[in-house]
């Protein structure tokens, strides 16, 4: 079985979606939010097919001192998919503020969302 995990304040409907689609969803967390498993701790065996959530859930508070790199760094040892839902005007802006991270998440804008979410479970 499939597994999305997501940030909070992904849209409910394509969390809805996945679940009527029989894709189970995990909340995950970005480690100031407080919501969901902390992103950070998970592991192979949490058997995530692709995370999801938008933009600014990845990138850290100018006063610390981690990168967006820090927050996904369990996606990209663990080659999980990620999606990062921004704007498609702003992917260009995203791409800077996300650094050497950009080359290894997609950036969807939130109309197209659930249909590259669908392409990439397969």
């Amino acid at each position: 079985m499939k597994k999305v995990g997501y940030f909070e304040g992904t849209d409910p409907m394509i969390l809805t979606t996945l679940a009527a689609e029989g894709i189970d969803t995990l909340p995950l967390g970005n480690g100031e939010d407080g919501y969901g498993k902390y992103i950070g701790h998970i592991t192979k065996g949490d058997n995530i097919s692709l995370v999801v959530g938008y933009l600014h859930k990845v990138i850290p508070l100018a006063e610390m001192a981690a990168k967006p790199s820090d927050i996904l760094y369990s996606c990209m040892v663990h080659k999980i998919p990620v999606v990062l839902l921004v704007p498609k005007q702003f992917h260009e802006k995203a791409k800077k503020v996300l650094g050497n991270v950009a080359e290894k998440v997609r950036l969807v804008d939130s109309n197209n969302a659930l249909d590259e979410i669908m392409k990439i479970l397969g």
